[in-house]
């Protein structure tokens, strides 16, 4: 299976992010996971909340139908008792398997203002194909107790905007977050000017692949990798 992160902007128009979103994926091979950033449809459009939520129920079941043969997530602007989330969905097989919404919302980008926070029971490993995914969404990788949500996970995806101030530390804590847990990490983060780039899959033994410069970050998943470094570097992950 490939593992693909999409490094890619984000514009103002919703429908014009989703046709792109729609072609990169069609472009990636059969058995592909493919992330891509956090709110790659809207971005954090604070003025367009309601518009926003209102595009995420189209674009949603046109995303999922573009899973058949893929496992596609990533992150939308939902709605819920007239509350809004930061909700991310895993599509496969046409269906949606997984559904949590950001818990740890970041304070300095005014998010507390407008999302609502999910529910930390759904930071959880879910399995397809025999392969346990978990997700941090952007923020949430800077606390430790959410790692233990994940623990055991074989691939641990994490959808972000992440500014450019921060990019060593969004770089440093997303090849921590690999070599601690002993798995593959996809971290996949906008390309906006104001942000920090630095998208990159990382091996359960700490190699990056990473290109600031790519829209399409991609590697193989190598479930072996994963036995051996848990088997010799056994720290109880087996």
């Amino acid at each position: 299976m490939n593992l693909i992160a999409l490094q890619i902007k984000t514009n103002p128009s919703f429908e014009d992010n989703l046709i792109y979103l729609k072609n990169l994926i069609n472009s990636c091979e059969e058995d592909s996971l493919i992330l891509a950033p956090e709110l790659a449809l809207s971005g954090f459009c604070y003025e367009r909340m309601q518009e926003a939520s209102d595009f995420s129920i189209k674009a949603i079941e046109q995303l999922k139908l573009l899973s058949s043969n893929k496992i596609i997530a990533l992150t939308f602007i939902t709605k819920k008792d007239k509350k809004f989330f930061n909700t991310l969905y895993i599509f496969h097989k046409q269906n949606i398997v997984h559904t949590q919404s950001k818990v740890q919302l970041f304070p300095l980008g005014n998010e507390l203002e407008y999302f609502s926070a999910g529910d930390e029971k759904d930071i959880k490993i879910i399995e397809i194909n025999g392969i346990k995914i978990a997700t941090l969404i952007c923020f949430e990788l800077r606390f430790p107790r959410l790692w233990e949500k994940v623990k055991g996970a074989d691939i641990i995806l994490n959808p972000a905007m992440w500014g450019l101030k921060r990019k060593d530390h969004y770089e440093t804590i997303s090849k921590s977050l690999a070599l601690v847990n002993q798995c593959f990490v996809i971290a996949c983060n906008c390309a906006d000017e104001n942000m920090a780039k630095g998208s990159a899959i990382i091996s359960s033994f700490g190699n990056i692949i990473k290109d600031d410069s790519k829209e399409i970050i991609k590697t193989v998943f190598d479930p072996i990798e994963i036995e051996k470094t848990r088997k010799y570097i056994d720290i109880g992950l087996n």
